[in-house]
């Protein structure tokens, strides 16, 4: 089988959707998607998205097997069959690492089970040729570590690419893969979607598992995880698709989002900078609430919040002592064994304190943090008797310079931890409610920006609704692929 109507460079364009509606009428093959996969991957290897990568002869005759089952069965086909994709380095994938974002604490660990999502996706007939790059053990909205080195920004190699979803949202915008998973705790589907021009879900939280352990056995101080798995694609149809899987649907489920949704009616609440308390580089805003308008001119209306809709100071003590204790959880030592261990660790500062902080977080602490987020998820229940979506951009920088570990400050305004330049996508993770990211379009800089909307849990589908209403009208990744040059070489 051959392709004859589609070049290499074609079929990269195309979305998941399309690429299986070609892939089962035969006028691609999964062997050419293959070799056109990983000639891509070759050629763009300066920006580092995917890691361990499985060898190309075996690739390239799993993909053979694959058009052989397709001419058999067509569209009866697994829904992913023959699709190159690369799972985030912070989920299992049974025969390849997880090193979980280049920790040295995970340098030879090979599992032999995939994550429950991950089998999921395999079982749809997925090709896995290795995993995406993240940050050392996935915190920091900033994809660098010194296993794997830095993922860099596709729009200008000399920036980040966002995290710890970077290497999944890289690999998307720079088109070697048209589907990825990533995971999400503080922003890090969110992020790096908008920094590279594409969309991601987070999706209600719990509604996909994370692990093969059905017990999950880190703290939790809520009825919910704070972090979960998504799906991240360049359309929102895909995003669907893929979160269908993960969730082990056998039935269309969201899939079944119309090409042309009516979304006339619907109204979002713009939350901004939260009432002036949220501090953002200079042309986020603007241009982020005009991407809206797009929405507007389907009959959607937008009203400007212009004061706080809760208590920032709250949500922030809240979120960094829930984020901490369950961070620290992860170490299961003893107290004073901990203690010893972070001493000689080979792990990030920012890690160890982060761990350090949850370790001295005391049960009251913890009781009053889990309060002020049952409070601010009233608060959201209240609001969305009123609003479909919240809308808020997805960071609060542009993205930066790659050598940098964090911004040290906003405009005027300095960051007194490694993490708190992201506060703005603590409302989603507290409450657990699910938010779709949409390209918002690119600044004086040249730079892309995204917008998150937050719905109710539950909503995820008609997020995905207002996300497809949204592209039809647009399609910033379409419209703008990346050179994957850095600035001076660019137009």
């Amino acid at each position: 089988m051959s392709s004859k109507e589609l070049s290499s460079k074609d079929i990269l364009q195309l979305d998941a959707t399309a690429v299986r509606e070609e892939l089962a009428e035969g006028r691609i093959s999964a062997e050419d998607l293959m070799t056109a996969t990983l000639d891509r991957v070759a050629s763009l290897s300066n920006l580092n998205a995917i890691i361990a990568l499985r060898n190309r002869n075996e690739l390239l005759e799993q993909a053979r097997q694959c058009d052989q089952t397709l001419r058999k069965k067509g569209a009866h086909s697994g829904r992913l069959l023959g699709i190159p994709i690369a799972i985030k380095d912070m989920s299992n994938a049974a025969g390849l690492p997880t090193t979980m974002g280049g920790s040295p604490l995970f340098r030879f660990h090979y599992p032999k089970k995939s994550d429950l999502f991950v089998q999921k996706i395999i079982d749809e007939g997925a090709i896995v040729i290795g995993k995406t790059n993240a940050p050392e053990l996935g915190v920091g909205s900033h994809t660098f570590n010194k296993r794997w080195g830095t993922t860099v920004n596709p729009y200008a190699t000399d920036k980040s690419a966002g995290g710890s979803s970077g290497g999944a949202a890289v690999a998307l915008a720079a088109r070697m893969l048209c589907l990825a998973d990533g995971s999400d705790m503080m922003g890090s589907l969110r992020n790096p979607a908008g920094w590279n021009n594409i969309y991601s879900h987070r999706p209600t939280a719990g509604s996909i598992p994370e692990t093969t352990d059905s017990q999950n056995p880190n703290v939790n101080l809520l009825p919910y995880p704070i972090s979960t798995p998504g799906p991240m694609a360049r359309s929102p149809r895909d995003l669907a698709l893929l979160m269908d899987i993960m969730k082990g649907s056998n039935s269309s489920g969201e899939a079944t989002i119309e090409d042309k949704p009516n979304v006339s009616g619907f109204k979002i609440a713009w939350l901004g900078d939260w009432g002036g308390n949220i501090p953002v580089e200079e042309g986020i805003l603007t241009l982020s609430r005009a991407a809206l308008s797009v929405l507007v001119d389907k009959g959607v209306t937008v009203t400007d919040m212009t004061e706080p809709v809760f208590d920032l100071t709250e949500l922030w003590k809240s979120w960094t002592t829930i984020r901490a204790k369950i961070i620290a959880s992860n170490f299961p030592y003893p107290s004073l064994l901990l203690h010893s261990f972070l001493l000689v660790a080979p792990m990030r500062q920012e890690l160890k304190w982060e761990v350090r902080k949850g370790m001295a977080s005391s049960k009251e602490e913890c009781k009053e943090a889990g309060n002020i987020a049952r409070k601010w998820s009233t608060c959201l229940e209240n609001l969305f008797e009123k609003y479909d979506a919240l809308a808020l951009p997805t960071a609060q920088t542009w993205p930066f310079p790659a050598e940098w570990k964090w911004p040290q400050k906003i405009e005027e305004t300095r960051m007194k931890t490694y993490h708190e330049w992201m506060t703005i996508a603590i409302p989603a993770s507290l409450a657990g409610v699910p938010a779709i990211t949409i390209p918002a379009g690119f600044g004086e800089n040249q730079l892309p920006m995204g917008i998150q909307l937050l719905g109710k849990r539950g909503d995820d589908a008609k997020l995905l609704k207002l996300a497809q209403a949204y592209h039809v009208e647009i399609d910033w990744p379409g419209k703008r692929p990346p050179t994957c040059r850095p600035p001076q070489q660019q137009n």
